[in-house]
């Protein structure tokens, strides 16, 4: 299957995104004989409210870099019902016309109950797709607002998309989503209030802290459904990664970006070994004091890992 994936067989690369997004037994060891093969792809990463134009920007990028030859990864993630537990996953729909380009592979995904815009298994899907070959990888959020912080950590390069209509939520958007942006892109400017929305980025950049190393970021005005602003937006991509490379950041922060996942698949591992024991025994017993029942269990767990060893 590896060596399948390797050569960019396309059902062994869904095969295997279906393995890491069930957490089954084969996911581990695929993506850890997959992992020497990653790092050669950039990732792009779309976030933006509901609305902005993520689907449609994404799209035209990819078509973008097909005309250069490069082939384009696509993972469309959408939000679970905290109810039904289903997601639409209708990313998909939108973009139709490259779904019979053999130089793209679209996957979709649900959040799952993650808070962070992206599925808690996008990045290892990345992987996947960084492994088979793929040039760029683009990663589109849901659009959930503040708590899209998740982006920032998985992507190379991170595009916020705002509409003119979001100038006057700009402010009160810029203590979490307007942070992470590379750089902006106010998509829909053919609309009234584009040239106010890109004002206010610009004034919101004024405050922001840098120094001589910070790559300040710019302002992109587009209008995806008619593929203007698109070649703008993949020069500014550019002009980030070279400014990365050049500062020395690229490198490190795909070094963070390891030691981030080494951390994230320890507190998993580590969270399930604790609950697998006879913890929750604890808490049917006695739920007096919560603090009293969670010391029980750490203690009980402590004592568990020293008979291990």
């Amino acid at each position: 299957m590896i060596e399948k994936i390797k050569s960019g067989d396309r059902r062994s690369i869904a095969r295997a995104i279906t393995y890491v997004e069930s957490e089954s037994l084969e996911s581990e060891k695929l993506l850890d004989e997959l992992f020497h093969l990653t790092g050669k792809a950039y990732r792009i990463g779309i976030t933006g409210p509901p609305g902005s134009g993520k689907s449609t920007l994404t799209n035209a990028l990819a078509k973008y870099y097909r005309k250069s030859d490069l082939k384009v990864g696509i993972i469309a993630v959408d939000p679970t019902s905290p109810f039904t537990g289903g997601a639409l996953l209708g990313d998909r729909v939108r973009m139709t016309d490259l779904g019979l380009d053999q130089g793209v592979f679209i996957r979709s995904m649900a959040t799952r109950g993650s808070l962070g815009g992206l599925s808690k298994k996008a990045n290892e899907a990345a992987d996947v797709l960084d492994a088979a070959g793929f040039d760029i990888i683009i990663l589109e959020t849901v659009g959930v607002g503040q708590s899209e912080l998740d982006i920032a950590k998985t992507a190379d390069t991170t595009i916020v998309v705002v509409v003119p209509e979001s100038g006057d939520s700009i402010q009160a958007m810029k203590a979490g989503l307007m942070e992470i942006a590379d750089f902006y892109v106010v998509n829909k400017a053919d609309r009234p209030g584009s040239e106010q929305s890109v004002s206010a980025i610009k004034t919101m950049l004024q405050y922001r802290s840098h120094d001589e190393s910070t790559f300040m970021p710019n302002v992109v005005k587009t209008v995806a459904t008619e593929n203007k602003g698109i070649n703008e937006v993949a020069i500014e991509i550019q002009k980030h990664k070279e400014h990365q490379i050049s500062h020395g950041k690229f490198h490190n922060k795909r070094i963070s970006r390891i030691k981030e996942k080494i951390k994230e698949i320890t507190e998993f591992k580590l969270c399930n070994l604790l609950w697998s024991s006879n913890n929750n025994a604890f808490m049917s017993e006695e739920l007096n004091s919560p603090y009293q029942v969670s010391e029980k269990i750490l203690e009980d767990f402590k004592m568990n890992l020293t008979k291990r060893s």
